[in-house]
């Protein structure tokens, strides 16, 4: 049996291509708008740092992002 070396950054890039042309496809044939919407609370440093990578993840594809912060003495 051989060894496959699987090349992360050139699926996920094929992925975020396909992923672009379905969102495409959703909006022109469909006239669905795909969204994410993030309530943040606080300021805890690696919740910040995953929404903003689901945000920018967003960008790249065509989806459109809103990010809601709230105080962490929100109830």
């Amino acid at each position: 049996m051989s060894a496959h070396i699987i090349d992360g950054k050139v699926i996920a890039k094929h992925l975020r291509s396909e992923y672009h042309v379905r969102v495409d496809g959703l909006r022109s044939r469909h006239g669905i708008a795909p969204a994410l919407a993030v309530i943040l609370v606080g300021d805890n440093p690696a919740s910040r740092s995953y929404v903003r990578n689901k945000i920018a993840g967003c960008r790249e594809v065509g989806i459109r992002s809103e990010l809601i912060e709230l105080p962490a003495s929100a109830t």
